[in-house]
């Protein structure tokens, strides 16, 4: 993307050099700094939809490991709540 935003400046500076050319020169030089311009706004619409992705995802893998978390600790809290309750029994016993 920096190097998109370095050809825009360029882009400029080549049409207001162009300015005295002919009609056709003018048009082509136009036409140019429109598809860079073009091209940029792609670029950057692109950066965008996978920036997104990439969080999406992440999110959708940070929720996984949390549930499996979650999972985890409930079987640990059940194991140790039926162990006390044995040493208990024990004890009364």
């Amino acid at each position: 993307m920096t190097k998109s935003l370095a050809i825009v400046p360029l882009t400029v500076l080549v049409a207001l050099g162009l300015c005295a050319c002919t009609p056709k020169a003018q048009n082509e030089v136009s036409e140019a700094a429109n598809a860079v311009a073009a091209d940029a706004n792609a670029t950057a619409a692109q950066a965008v939809d996978d920036t997104d992705a990439a969080l999406g995802a992440a999110e959708s893998r940070i929720d996984n490991a949390g549930a499996v978390l979650g999972d985890k600790a409930d079987r640990i809290t059940d194991k140790t709540g039926a162990a006390l309750k044995d040493v208990g029994n024990e004890i009364e016993d």
